[in-house]
């Protein structure tokens, strides 16, 4: 607990109806929330990898913004002392009047008199009526649905230079354990973080561009928050959105799916990197209805649920970019061939642009591997999800600090694993899906990524799957390299109608060199340095939603003895209550006993 943090007697003293010793004490970074065993506020043990990302990137964003702000002034300096000298050189007889505006109407910063020469300094940039021109305020911070308020209270007392948070959510007993928390934080918690009760939508859409971040990490799905997300962020702030309906966004339910985020999921290997790319499409077709466009820094596939940061600017011009940034797929169903298409394109001539619709279709009825049908997904965002130099400064602050960090070696590992990804590459090829459709024998990575880079071509991996590798080689140049390993390493005869015989019936075109290339192993390979990690434990995924009752079918998700415990607490000493062990089936049972031994 804190040097500033209050006992429960202090707490009874000043009022308040609760004691801490009825409750068990959650640290979590400089931040200790108070829980009660019963789920009444929703708390998630594994989200520590989503709180602290986000906090690594909320420092970045502070120290990218003050840069931003500074490179502003220095650019407005320097247009104001260009504009008073090209004046001055025009008319000999210039001079600069008090009320702040030049003898052509133009607003300059200073008053000079006397025939003293016109210099600018720091204090001229302080004219309150240069739009831009005023010191750059501390951040607010709107988290929209915080639950026990432990991101809010991390935000507050971790990440410096924010001036407040603000805290909301619908759920009166969600709002109580937030005041309390903030109490139990100290004086730093009480200064600048505020609980509130109310809908998130009514209150984002009631206080528009008013606050530089908004997080949201809902239970389930955003789309019901991003409209009225989009338009409380102010220019140039940042939006943070988890998404954790990954069955419907991974093409589980594809009617639901285009319900929801307006787009169609595709069930490839690919899926969690297309539900990144199918959110970042949703925000940014709610950023457009309000002449706004949105900039992903960085966007993660982690544990249970997909996450992006993105920066939210106004400009109707730029907007008209959005259709070049969104993009059709079209996935065999009979190979791994899949297939982009943009929904729009530019003409330039004579200095001007035109956006006209996208060229298509992009493939024939049939696979030009296999033959086989097509099916098609998006629209997607194609364009970079990641802003690697974000990436590089938020790996340096989180590697800077990393004692600060409870799953630093988690967000550490997916970071270094981000950084070294291709960026203009959307979605990716499973190496073991190649094989399996030609059923062959896998070559290595470093030998497939060998006869890649040998051929002219780029690759990378990509951290939303270990086996996962994207390239800008085209499809028919991977099933060449995949033929000809095949002529190395022969398959059985299959029937010839299957995709694979397809393929392999056809001669290679390029003839592919497997020798090892320097850059077939990543910079984090060849450092041994980790880039995907197990969990940390046993049972580690989503929990329960607040105010569902646990009983003995949950422990799948919290396992038996976290369930024993709760149950346990619920009854007192226990006595009445049956072992959940003892509830489960005999077979599910022996199950459970051998994986613990």
């Amino acid at each position: 607990m804190g040097a500033d943090s209050k006992t429960g007697e202090e707490e009874k003293q000043n009022g308040n109806s609760f004691d801490v010793n009825d409750y068990t004490i959650i640290k979590e970074g400089d931040a200790e929330i108070l829980m009660h065993a019963k789920n009444e506020v929703f708390y998630n043990k594994t989200q520590v990898n989503n709180r602290d990302m986000s906090i690594a990137v909320l420092r970045t964003f502070i120290s990218q913004r003050k840069q931003e702000h500074e490179a502003m002034l220095a650019r407005r300096r320097t247009k104001a002392a260009n504009k008073v000298l090209d004046a001055k050189a025009e008319n000999p007889g210039y001079s600069v009047q008090h009320n702040g505006e030049s003898n052509d109407g133009s607003e300059v910063m200073e008053d000079t008199s006397n025939g003293e020469s016109c210099s600018i300094s720091e204090e001229q940039t302080k004219n309150p009526r240069g739009k831009g021109r005023e010191e750059l305020k501390p951040p607010r911070v709107l988290e929209a649905l915080s639950a026990s308020g432990l991101r809010a209270l991390r935000y507050a007392r971790e990440v410096e230079g924010i001036s407040q948070v603000v805290a909301l959510d619908n759920d009166k007993a969600s709002v109580e354990a937030c005041r309390r928390n903030i109490k139990f934080n100290g004086s730093v918690a009480c200064s600048k973080v505020e609980s509130h009760l109310a809908d998130a939508r009514v209150y984002m859409l009631t206080h528009p561009n008013e606050f530089d971040v908004v997080d949201l990490d809902p239970y389930g799905a955003p789309s019901v928050f991003l409209d009225s997300a989009v338009q409380s962020v102010a220019d140039g702030g940042m939006l943070m959105c988890t998404a954790t309906d990954m069955a419907v966004l991974c093409g589980g339910n594809g009617e639901v799916c285009y319900s929801k985020y307006g787009s169609y999921p595709l069930r490839g290997k690919y899926c969690h990197e297309m539900a990144l790319r199918i959110l970042l499409a949703s925000i940014e077709s709610h950023a457009n209805r309000y002449k706004r466009y949105i900039v992903p820094v960085l966007s993660v596939q982690m544990d249970f649920y997909v996450r992006v940061f993105v920066r939210i600017f106004t400009s109707a011009s730029d907007m008209k970019n959005t259709p070049l940034k969104l993009s059709y797929v079209y996935q065999c169903t009979g190979c791994d061939s899949f297939h982009l298409q943009t929904v729009g394109r530019t003409v330039s001539k004579n200095n001007s642009v035109r956006y006209l619709p996208g060229f298509g279709p992009a493939v024939a009825q049939e696979c030009s591997d296999c033959g086989k049908k097509f099916n098609m997904g998006g629209p997607i965002w194609s364009a970079p999800i990641h802003d690697q130099e974000w990436v590089a400064a938020i790996l340096a602050d989180v590697k800077s600090m990393k004692e600060r960090y409870p799953a630093y070696e988690r967000i550490s590992a997916v970071l270094t694993t981000v950084s070294e990804e291709l960026p203009d590459i959307p979605l990716f090829l499973s190496l073991h899906n190649l094989c399996a459709t030609l059923k062959c024998t896998s070559p290595s990575a470093v030998i497939f990524r060998s006869a890649v880079i040998n051929a002219g071509y780029r690759i990378s991996g990509t951290h939303v799957n270990p086996l996962g590798l994207k390239t800008d080689a085209p499809m028919d140049v991977i099933w060449d390299i995949m033929r000809c390993w095949v002529k190395n390493h022969p398959v059985k005869a299959q029937p010839s109608e299957q995709a694979g015989s397809v393929i392999l019936a056809k001669e290679p075109v390029l003839q592919a060199n497997f020798s090892r290339a320097v850059a077939s192993l990543s910079k984090a390979q060849a450092k041994k340095v980790a880039r995907f990690l197990p969990n940390p434990e046993r049972h580690w995924g989503p929990k329960l939603r607040a105010g569902r009752t646990i009983t003995s079918k949950h422990v799948s998700l919290l396992g038996p003895r976290a369930l024993n415990a709760i149950n346990n607490d619920e009854n007192g000493d226990g006595s009445n209550h049956e072992d959940v062990e003892e509830e489960q089936p005999a077979a599910k049972r022996k199950k459970t006993e051998e994986s613990d031994s």
